[in-house]
């Protein structure tokens, strides 16, 4: 029987009789959101609810709509009644997006698609060297592998799995409830199979029924030059193994830099801190620098000039990490930057300290630089990115 009484459905909705089925859907969507009990609090909120879904279930049917259009209510009278949600499927989509399915069938996807492997990760801690330069690593990690035995089917050779008697081999246990807006079919996964259909009787004994195992896994990955601290290197299906066909995943090498005794790094260039006596300073100084090299350590010869201050960077170009493209491809090099300290001695000879008493006798006392002028500890900060 109807709830409405003689009340015009297209005024329950809110809609004209010329409205498009679009529009209808849209009407009803806002309504029912507005007045579902679960929502509103309002009296009356469920009866209103009831209208609403019924003048929907006779204008969102296009054969429905033309039996009301021509003959009203007598057309419909008899088709009330039942399940709420037979005869249209929108309804049920319409809960989904509202209320997170609460009140709609239960559904699952096949049991038999096909699902990709989970994928796996792995730490690897290299060198400073073998990240500027790339190195090629023996690594070694556990992952599932399909059990040779049983043939991935859990069950002892020269036995098979039988059909669960629970669910009957669909994988899946229904439960109906009567609410009050009708029969609601909920449908959850079968806890004697785990949804596969099938119980193993007589459990594999290599991997106890389970149709896997665990292997450990060796794998040589080459590690690519330049790579820093964090990066992840993907290997292409070497992750856990996909179910029913499908693919398996894929494994993430992340890796973890040691730190160099006295190189730093700061994108595609290098940092390094020369220390300096204060005649090669003042005087100027040839000395050789290390660098690092595909080889190894090598020296590079750099000109310190007369007058050169505490905290001075000097750039030694194309010295630095290699760089690459995001294709692998190497375009250059980046820098190196040397910063020089100039050390003040401390304990003088007596001969030392005569010396530096002549020599400060010619030089200027003590000064206050301006305020616009950078200092050491300036040049130390702008030389570490602000850090």
């Amino acid at each position: 029987m109807s709830t409405v009484g003689n009340r015009d459905y297209y005024e329950i909705l809110g809609v004209s009789r010329e409205a498009t089925p679009e529009e209808i859907k849209k009407a009803f969507r806002r309504k029912a959101r507005q007045y579902h009990p679960d929502v509103a609090k309002e009296d009356g909120a469920e009866a209103k609810f009831k209208e609403i879904n019924e003048a929907y279930e006779i204008l969102g049917d296009e054969q429905k709509r033309a039996a009301y259009d021509r003959f009203g209510h007598s057309a419909v009278n008899g088709s009330m009644g039942g399940d709420p949600f037979s005869g249209f499927g929108g309804f049920s989509d319409i809960f989904d997006e509202f209320f997170g399915g609460g009140f709609r069938t239960t559904r699952r996807a096949s049991r038999h698609a096909p699902r990709r492997g989970q994928d796996l990760q792995y730490r690897l801690t290299i060198d400073f060297e073998e990240a500027v330069f790339g190195s090629d690593r023996e690594i070694e990690y556990e992952r599932t592998a399909t059990c040779r035995t049983c043939g991935g089917n859990g069950a002892e050779p020269g036995t098979n799995p039988i059909r669960c008697q629970r669910c009957g081999g669909s994988g899946e246990v229904r439960s109906v409830r009567q609410t009050f807006l009708g029969q609601m079919v909920n449908i959850t996964t079968c806890p004697d199979c785990n949804g596969s259909g099938e119980v193993v009787t007589s459990p594999c004994h290599e991997c106890k029924g389970h149709g896997q195992i665990r292997e450990v896994r060796q794998l040589r990955v080459s590690v690519p030059a330049g790579v820093d601290q964090g990066t992840q290197i993907r290997i292409s299906g070497e992750g856990e193994p996909g179910t029913n066909g499908g693919p398996p995943g894929n494994l993430y090498i992340v890796v973890s830099v040691r730190q160099h005794e006295y190189f730093r790094r700061r994108g595609d260039d290098l940092f390094i801190k020369l220390r300096i006596n204060i005649a090669q300073a003042a005087l100027g100084h040839t000395l050789m620098v290390p660098i690092l090299t595909a080889e190894g350590e090598s020296d590079h010869e750099m000109i310190i000039p007369a007058g050169t201050q505490s905290g001075e960077v000097f750039v030694i170009k194309g010295k630095g990490v290699p760089r690459l493209r995001r294709d692998g491809t190497h375009v250059g090099y980046g820098n190196l930057e040397v910063m020089v300290e100039v050390e003040t001695p401390r304990n003088l000879t007596e001969e030392q300290y005569l010396l530096f008493g002549q020599l400060a006798e010619t030089l200027g006392d003590a000064v206050i630089p301006p305020a616009n002028q950078k200092g050491f500890f300036d040049r130390v900060i702008d030389w570490l990115g602000g850090e």
